[in-house]
């Protein structure tokens, strides 16, 4: 059909006048009848029982390829997939599908014939970047297409479009983050793509984070293990004071990423941020120590599973097909995570076990920072949860100790000058000067004499001018901001406090997900965090950020069953709720 005026069909254009007319909308042909999301006028193609050529073209396509000598095979429903996808490459159409199709594997060959031209129709406004809410299942099939390089000039414009498309649809649906975030690391180390693509996402923070603790574990073993070492001295730290402030920042922020328990939250770190920073690490070397000496497997082997190579399936759970093995190949995503390919194989190399927060490291760094708020008498202590282990108890208790004597024993010396005694201080210097001087020397010592009794110079008095040269040297920067911090009186405490409950704000979901933990319900919980916000555990971090001025505390923390909520903190939250 050829186009009218450079743009839209003939059709096309002609229905849209019609719609336009005010004659016709004010017919009561119009006025009287209510309709459907349907339109009223449609082009021949838009009909329900309208197929066009192009689609049996591509239903032509079959199963069973015969062979050259007659024999033949039935193909995989990948790559059938794979060869009508390549077909309708660059296929568009213009009939919306207004129902729902709904397939655990979707494929073409899943779709009815209105649900076919509602996908392309779909998929058509979607590369032109109007990305629209549609059946979950198009976006799937949408996905496997890039997957298979479907519609992708290269393997760097298929990264994008897939990232591009995921980001816009998770807003839709956060179910989706399930499977492409996987997809999308899997595209990158199936086309050797830049590890740098990934630094947005999770999982180069993981390993990281994990590569910190494995060398904290690894110094600590060796130095265990060295003859020259010795004996640790009784009442000594398993790590040296002062502390190394880079290398203990590097592990504090790897066991922060990687336990239930927030530490970089806590109410003690952001008063005293040395100590807690320092104990924490040392506890955590403290444990390794105790794990090489008294356990099969190491501290961070417990914790995360040991790193071994296992057979890896790429794009798993999704259609795809490719038409050529690939190449053998090795890709390192980082030096803890590896890929291998062989004969067409793919296999990993990386710390086969738990993904997420630890919640038995969550455990051991919430008794620290709890021990060390009882050693330095801080207003806000923690509660006890549950029993610890006896050497987890009794090695926390070591290290806080030897942080409590070595800041005795390194605490700034208060220095008070009374500056009501300078002038009889002053007038002694001079007395005593002006004894010591011949004759001669004395007709130029009146004004000194006169200024030590109160006398001005310049119509200022000088008293300052003399606190300048008696008062001692200016303590370094350093000891400046080491010494002591007065603590805030109850009634400015009780003040924040209260300003803090009414800035202190939560969103719906976040309310929403605080009520369903409140009544137990996890099931409820985690359908708010994946339908609202995809993550849960970043739903859990930002709850706790909010309610920490509140209660000075992390509010949830993870069970063996998932995020729960701290019993002792229930009555303050169902207050904070009730009054939000």
């Amino acid at each position: 059909m050829k186009p009218m005026n450079g743009s839209k069909p003939a059709a096309r254009e002609l229905i849209d006048r019609i719609m336009a007319s005010e004659r016709l909308q004010g017919s009561s042909h119009f006025s009287e009848r209510v309709y459907a999301s349907e339109p009223i006028l449609t082009t021949g193609r838009q009909m329900a029982n309208y197929l066009p050529d192009r689609y049996r073209e591509m239903k032509a396509i079959s199963r069973w390829e015969t062979n050259s000598n007659g024999s033949g095979r039935w193909l995989s429903e990948a790559e059938l997939f794979y060869r009508q996808g390549t077909f309708m490459a660059d296929f568009e159409d213009d009939c919306p599908y207004p129902g729902t199709f709904n397939s655990y594997f979707p494929t073409y060959n899943a779709m009815s014939d209105r649900q076919l031209r509602g996908y392309f129709t779909w998929r058509a406004a979607v590369r032109q970047g109007d990305v629209q809410e549609s059946c979950l299942s198009f976006a799937y099939v949408y996905l496997y297409e890039l997957i298979c390089g479907i519609g992708v000039t290269d393997p760097m414009d298929g990264f994008q479009k897939l990232e591009s498309f995921w980001q816009a649809y998770r807003t839709f649906s956060p179910k989706i983050d399930r499977y492409a975030r996987t997809w999308l690391q899997d595209y990158v180390v199936y086309h050797g793509l830049s590890p740098q693509l990934l630094e947005p996402y999770k999982t180069l923070s993981f390993d990281r984070s994990l590569v910190a603790l494995t060398r904290a574990e690894e110094l600590a073993c060796a130095r265990l293990t060295n003859p020259q070492r010795g004996r640790r001295k009784k009442g000594a730290s398993a790590l040296p004071l002062p502390g190394d402030p880079v290398a203990e920042q590097r592990l504090f922020d790897a066991l922060d990423a990687l336990s239930t328990y927030h530490l970089a939250g806590s109410r003690l770190y952001k008063s005293k941020p040395e100590a807690l920073r320092h104990v924490c690490c040392a506890v955590f070397v403290r444990m390794s120590e105790y794990y090489h000496k008294q356990r099969k497997y190491s501290l961070t082997e417990s914790l995360f599973g040991g790193q071994f190579e296992l057979a890896y399936t790429m794009f798993g759970s999704a259609v795809f097909f490719e038409p050529e093995h690939h190449p053998d190949a090795n890709y390192e995503l980082d030096e803890i995570h590896r890929y291998h390919c062989r004969n067409g194989a793919w296999s990993c190399e990386r710390y086969q076990g738990n993904r997420s927060r630890n919640a038995k490291l969550g455990q051991a760094m919430r008794a620290a920072d709890r021990i060390l708020r009882e050693g330095l008498g801080f207003d806000r202590p923690l509660k006890e949860q549950g029993k610890l282990p006896k050497y987890l108890q009794g090695l926390i208790e070591e290290e806080v100790a030897a942080w409590l004597a070595w800041s005795a024993a390194h605490a700034p010396v208060r220095v008070e000058i009374d500056l009501s005694q300078l002038t009889d201080i002053r007038r002694a210097a001079a007395s005593t000067r002006e004894s010591l001087l011949i004759d001669e020397e004395r007709e130029g010592t009146g004004a000194l004499l006169d200024a030590a009794d109160g006398d001005t110079r310049d119509g200022e008095n000088d008293d300052a001018t003399y606190v300048d040269r008696a008062a001692p040297e200016p303590l370094p920067m350093a000891a400046a901001a080491a010494s002591p911090v007065e603590p805030i009186s109850p009634p400015a405490a009780t003040a924040a406090a209260g300003h803090t409950h009414q800035t202190a704000g939560l969103g719906p979901s976040e309310s929403g997900y605080l009520r369903a933990l409140l009544e137990k319900d996890q099931a409820g919980a985690a359908k708010i965090a994946k339908e609202k916000h995809g993550s849960e555990d970043m739903l859990v971090d930002a709850i706790n950020e909010a309610l920490f001025d509140l209660i000075g505390d992390t509010a949830i923390e993870y069970g063996p069953d998932g995020p729960e909520l701290i019993e002792d903190y229930r009555e303050d939250v169902e207050g904070f709720l009730n009054h939000e």
